[in-house]
């Protein structure tokens, strides 16, 4: 199975900073799955939660700051005082970062009630064709299938993924819609009924967020491809077989 680093090496690092990725990238892992939204300037950053309150020192909704009010806090000293300083990276950051270390990119457009979709993937798909990056090293996913069905439009030959807690019994019909490639699934409700008839249609199995080995260890006889993990290291026989 491949191994992504759940917002870099989540585990070791403050989540979805340059060190979190460069961290993910010095283990070896083949992927880094991050999530990205707009800032009040229109800007992709790297950042999961709606506001900025948990993981710097400042307070809002990141939709509420601009990149240069972002880059003015701490995203690290939440951690640990050794990342005190560490700053909410732009996409164009992130992607620069991965294009010369070769490593893939699961981006996570991340939406909430009266944002604008169709700006946040208009302002994604600008990013990464300035950033020249080859499609097959960027992958797209969701929990909003609208978002992925926009993508689509911009940027028809990147893979697109539909994330889901658990997996709905359209989900044949919405990965039609967004022609899509891959499935991403809570770990925790994945049954190898539904593995199955997932890889009987076509379709490459992502699970989130697996930290410990034993709870999936039946998962590759399941046909999962891919355990998205904050805790990369766990796994390292894995990485060590993809290396090779």
């Amino acid at each position: 199975m491949k191994i992504a680093a759940h917002r870099g090496f989540s585990g070791k690092a403050p989540e979805n900073t340059l060190a979190a990725f460069k961290m993910a990238i010095d283990f070896g892992c083949e992927w880094i799955e991050t999530d990205v939204q707009l800032t009040a300037d229109y800007v992709p950053v790297l950042i999961h939660d709606k506001t900025v309150n948990r993981c710097t020192n400042g307070q809002g909704a990141v939709r509420f700051h601009t990149l240069d009010d972002l880059h003015h806090l701490d995203a690290g000293s939440w951690f640990s005082s050794l990342y005190q300083g560490e700053k909410i990276p732009s996409l164009r950051q992130g992607l620069q970062l991965i294009k010369r270390s070769g490593t893939k990119l699961n981006i996570e457009l991340k939406t909430w009630p009266d944002d604008d979709i169709e700006r946040l993937c208009l302002a994604v798909s600008d990013m990464i064709k300035s950033a020249d990056i080859p499609n097959e090293q960027i992958l797209f996913s969701s929990f909003d299938t609208q978002a992925l069905i926009v993508m689509k439009r911009y940027l028809p030959f990147i893979r697109r993924g539909q994330l889901w807690d658990e997996i709905p019994a359209n989900a044949l019909e919405i990965l039609k819609a967004i022609d899509g490639f891959s499935v991403h699934c809570n770990y925790k409700y994945l049954t190898q009924e539904q593995a199955q008839w997932l890889k009987q249609a076509g379709y490459e199995i992502y699970c989130y967020t697996p930290n410990d080995p034993e709870e999936v260890k039946d998962f590759e006889q399941w046909g999962v491809d891919m355990l998205i993990t904050d805790m990369p290291d766990v796994y390292q026989q894995d990485i060590d077989d993809i290396a090779k």
